[in-house]
C-alpha cells in the first residue's frame, strides 16, 4: 500500500524551489544565520550563573501551567525586572513567541472588534487571524495614511493594531508615527519586538525605548527571548489590567506548562548583562551598520542585512557556495517573502572583521 501520501505536493515544492529540509548546525561554520544576536547563547558565563542558581532550587522544571502551580518565583522576578527595564506595569513570562502571538490575537481580538495588521507582520499572527472569530484587515507595510484611514471609516467596538518592532526579513522599524495614531483612535497597540529587543534603544530595550515613547495603558510589548536574548521562550508586556485579562482568556497561558525554569533564569542574566554592557554593545552593533553601508550602500536599522536576489533557486546556490567556504546565512524563499533575499545577520559573536569579508564575497557573488 503507497505511503506517499503528500507526494505531489512535495514535488511540487521542489520544483519551485520553495521545499524545505532541516540542516545540523554546523559549528565550525561562521554563523551569520542565527537570531542570536548578541552572541549570548555562546555566552558560558551566563550559562553557569544560571546553572548555579537553579542547583540551588528545590526543583528545576516548572511542572506546570502559570494557573497550576506552575508559577515560581523564578518566573516573577523576570517579569519584574523586564517590567523596571522597559517601563511597563506588568508582565507574563510565555512559552515561545509564536505561542505569545497567538495568545494576544487569539484572546484579544473578541467579536464586534477589528485588528488591523502589518501585511508583513510575523506568521505566527497572521496565523491567530484565521481563527473565525477574528475580524483582520491588513494594511500596506508601514503605510500610516492607509491605516489612519482604515480607523477613519471603523465602527468596530475594539480597534487593535497589531505591527513588529523591527521586521523579521525586511529589516526595517515601525513607522513612529503608529503610536500616535493608536492614541489618537484609542485603539489598542501591540508590539512586536521579537527582532528589535536587545538590539536598538538608549537601553537596547527595543523602538519604545529608540523612540522614547511614554507607555500607555492601550500599549502591549511582546519580545521573544530566543533571539538577542540568548534563551528561549517569550514574555508579553503590559498594564495590569491586559494582563490579567490575557491569564484569563488566552490559551497558551492557561492551558500549557508554564515557561521552563533554565530559560527563564538564563533569560533574566541576559537581561542584566544587555543592560550593564550596553555601550560596548551598541558600539559594536554600530561598526556593523558602517560595514554594510560601505559594502552595499544599505542603511540598516537593527542586524538583519536582507540581500534581493528574487530568484529562489540562486538564493539556495549562493547559500552552498558560502556554506563550502565556512559561512552560514539565510536564503529565504517564498511564500516567507515576496520576492527571494539572502538573510545576513551581522552577529556580534562573529568579529567585524569576519562580517566584512563574508559582506565582500556576498557582494561578488550576487
Amino acid at each position: 500500500m503507497p505511503m506517499d501520501y503528500y507526494n505531489k505536493e512535495l514535488q511540487a515544492l521542489k520544483r519551485a524551489g520553495r521545499f524545505r529540509s532541516r540542516e545540523l548546525s554546523d559549528a565550525a561554520c561562521k554563523d551569520f544565520a542565527s537570531n542570536d544576536y548578541l552572541g549570548l547563547a555562546h555566552n558560558k558565563q551566563l550559562h553557569s550563573v544560571t546553572c548555579n542558581i537553579l542547583s540551588q532550587q528545590e526543583l528545576h522544571a516548572s511542572k506546570a501551567s502559570l494557573l497550576v502551580n506552575g508559577y515560581h518565583q523564578i518566573h516573577k522576578d523576570f517579569e519584574d525586572a523586564l517590567c523596571e527595564a522597559n517601563g511597563f506595569e506588568a508582565g507574563v513570562v510565555v512559552g515561545s513567541g509564536f505561542n505569545a502571538n497567538i495568545a494576544l490575537i487569539e484572546s484579544l481580538v473578541r467579536k464586534g472588534d477589528r485588528l488591523f495588521m502589518d501585511e508583513l507582520y510575523h506568521a505566527s499572527g497572521v496565523l491567530a487571524t484565521n481563527l473565525e472569530h477574528v475580524d483582520v484587515t491588513f494594511f500596506k507595510h508601514n503605510d500610516m495614511q492607509e491605516l489612519e484611514n482604515l480607523l477613519q471609516k471603523s465602527d468596530a467596538k475594539r480597534n487593535i493594531i497589531a505591527v513588529e518592532g523591527i521586521y523579521s526579513m525586511d529589516g526595517d522599524l515601525c513607522d513612529k508615527e503608529v503610536f500616535t495614531i493608536a492614541k489618537r483612535y484609542d485603539a489598542i497597540l501591540i508590539v512586536d519586538e521579537a527582532h528589535s529587543s536587545g538590539v536598538v534603544g538608549d537601553d537596547l530595550m527595543g523602538v519604545y525605548d529608540l523612540y522614547g515613547v511614554a507607555i500607555e495603558p492601550n500599549h502591549i510589548k511582546m519580545g521573544t527571548l530566543g533571539k538577542a536574548y540568548g534563551s528561549f521562550g517569550a514574555y508579553i508586556l503590559a498594564s495590569a489590567h491586559i494582563v490579567e485579562y490575557l491569564l484569563n482568556r488566552a490559551k497558551p497561558l492557561i492551558y500549557a506548562t508554564s515557561l521552563s525554569l533554565y530559560d527563564t533564569l538564563l533569560a533574566h542574566q541576559a537581561l542584566k548583562y544587555i543592560l550593564a554592557n550596553k555601550e560596548d554593545l551598541k558600539d559594536a552593533i554600530q561598526t556593523r551598520h558602517k560595514i554594510v553601508k560601505e559594502v552595499f550602500g544599505l542603511d540598516v536599522d537593527g542586524l538583519i542585512v536582507p540581500i534581493a536576489i528574487g530568484d529562489n533557486k540562486r538564493v539556495l546556490q549562493i547559500k552552498e557556495q558560502l556554506l563550502k567556504e565556512g559561512y552560514a546565512i539565510g536564503a529565504i524563499r517564498q511564500p516567507t517573502v515576496k520576492r527571494a533575499i539572502l538573510r545576513i545577520i551581522a552577529r556580534l559573536h562573529e568579529s567585524s572583521k569576519s562580517f566584512e569579508v563574508l559582506c565582500q564575497r556576498v557582494r561578488e557573488l550576487v
